[in-house]
């Protein structure tokens, strides 16, 4: 299994390694599309062993668990390694006809694919010092991507950002400290046992909530979100979309995981701070967006928003309610990034990212306005789109428990994301550019306009069929909730490695309560 595990994030550093050594040449931008096809193989040749087996788990370097280096996948891991892969392959196409020459020189495809490498291993690793790595790793590609055209503007929103999430690791890591000077293991699989034996129950709670602080800041909650708004406007369109898919995902992968293996014994605590941080969450983001004017930003505090709904899932920890998270989580990364590379194809050919600043894009770019529509309408909620069965679940899964405040909050932000897109509609695209001319694709290079049409053509024939077809995306959440309720297997398989099935110590017997 090891190289099942290990190989979707191998490729990314070593095709960072080749496309740094041909940076120079036009060559460097098509290694870092090849390696992303390579990745995206591995990553699906992952999903068929984890499909097959359940979960699949290896040690690193011959050590045995817990005290060696963890990789692991079960349902909600391989999903998002594919995820990432799907986004890494589609923003390496488009940077081809968005990234400068100049951007190629400084290094973009390099830092670029170190950052699909950090990603991915925060979504393999088992054990919580190699997230703290994956989350560094992660934190010095992508200050470096948001600097690299060396803007005024850009590197104002770049010391934001890493003042910020180096508060954040600085909070994580001391949660770290805390919970193994606890448990005398770091190791997620032998936590879930670990931790219900501690005898101060009340310490452990307050290790949950830095946990819960460090990963809210990466995964940009209310009310440490403003850091992404702050700098997610300002780097290249590339850089802005793999930024929106994936970045703040972590973040909340990382809360999901946490949350459901390791700090479930004080629930009543914990999910209900949870509960209220979503819908503050929800509700700043949507009403940040209502208040931009300009195309990133409004998509920018979008993300903000929408991360709330997947808070929300983890905040119910119901079945139904984490299977909307999960779906939710995929829905999102697939539309918001595909969002972005439409905001930059506009920017390209209209001039501007303000919306009083441009328009007639529905009447000289017809395509682009369609591609618009999609994933705007599905982020928005309508059916028979992605976005609409992630919320019709969630919303379902909060009525269930007789969550009515936070339901009707969920369905009130809908109808002000739905607001936010019509303004991007009638600005951008309905009315004429105020300049007289009619902006098209047509302005653009045959070679420019194929690397850009592409990727945000695939994905968004991926949200209509995930819309179009979601049981067998529902199913798969299912199966992954389960997983996450139910950790036995996670543990069994991570442990087993080493040791004898007797002598696994499993979850305790507050399990069947959460479950409950």
């Amino acid at each position: 299994m090891s190289w099942y595990l290990a190989t979707p994030i191998i490729l990314p550093f070593a095709t960072a390694v080749l496309a740094f050594l041909f940076r120079n040449t036009p060559e460097g931008r098509y290694i870092s599309v090849a390696g992303s096809i390579g990745t995206l193989i591995a990553a699906v040749i992952l999903m068929g062993q984890v499909l097959d087996q359940g979960v699949v788990a290896a040690q690193m370097g011959g050590w045995p668990a817990p005290f060696g280096i963890t990789l692991v996948a079960d349902y909600l891991s391989a999903v998002m390694v594919v995820i990432t892969a799907i986004t890494g392959l589609a923003v390496a196409v488009y940077s081809i006809g968005d990234i400068t020459e100049r951007m190629d020189q400084l290094g973009f495809h390099a830092l670029f694919q170190v950052l699909i490498a950090g990603v991915t291993g925060a979504f393999l690793t088992g054990d919580l010092f190699n997230l703290y790595v994956w989350f560094e790793v992660m934190l010095i590609s992508s200050f470096g991507l948001l600097v690299l055209g060396g803007s005024k503007q850009q590197l104002d929103a770049g010391i934001k950002y890493v003042t910020l999430n180096l508060i954040s690791t600085i909070l994580f890591l001391s949660g770290i400290g805390l919970l193994y000077g606890m448990t005398g293991t770091l190791n997620m699989a032998d936590l879930a046992g670990s931790v219900d034996r501690i005898q101060d129950q009340g310490t452990l709670t307050v290790i949950a909530t830095m946990f819960l602080i460090g990963f809210g800041v990466k995964a940009a909650v209310f009310p440490l979100f403003f850091w992404l708004p702050a700098s997610y406007h300002t780097p290249s369109f590339a850089v802005s979309a793999v930024f929106a898919g994936l970045l703040t995902k972590v973040g909340v992968y990382a809360l999901i995981r946490m949350f459901t293996l390791v700090f479930d014994t004080d629930v009543a605590f914990t999910h209900t701070l949870l509960l209220w941080i979503a819908g503050f969450t929800m509700v700043t983001g949507v009403l940040g967006a209502a208040a931009q004017t300009d195309f990133r930003k409004i998509l920018s505090f979008h993300i903000v928003s929408q991360i709330g709904y997947m808070v929300l899932g983890l905040a119910l920890f119901t079945p139904l309610a984490l299977v909307g998270a999960v779906f939710y989580l995929v829905h999102h990364i697939i539309v918001k990034a595909n969002l972005f590379l439409i905001a930059g194809v506009a920017q390209r050919i209209s001039g501007s990212t303000e919306l009083g600043a441009i328009g007639g894009l529905y009447k000289g770019a017809p395509f682009l306005a369609l591609l618009f529509l999609i994933p705007a309408f599905s982020l928005a909620g309508f059916p028979p789109l992605s976005g609409f069965w992630a919320k019709y679940v969630l919303v379902k899964a909060a009525l269930e428990v007789e969550g009515w405040i936070i339901a009707g909050v969920a369905l009130a932000v809908g109808l002000l994301t739905i607001y936010s897109m019509t303004k991007i509609w009638g600005q951008a695209f309905w009315k004429p550019h105020p300049e007289g001319y009619v902006p098209t694709l047509a302005t653009l290079p045959a070679g420019q306009k194929l690397a850009l049409m592409t990727p945000i053509t695939a994905l968004a024939i991926m949200t209509v069929l995930i819309g179009v077809f979601p049981q067998p995306f529902v199913s798969f959440a299912e199966t992954s909730a389960a997983q996450l309720l139910d950790p036995t297997l996670y543990i069994e398989t991570v442990l087993r490695l080493n040791a004898p099935l007797d002598a696994i110590t499993a979850p305790a017997t507050a399990l069947p309560e959460v479950t409950q």
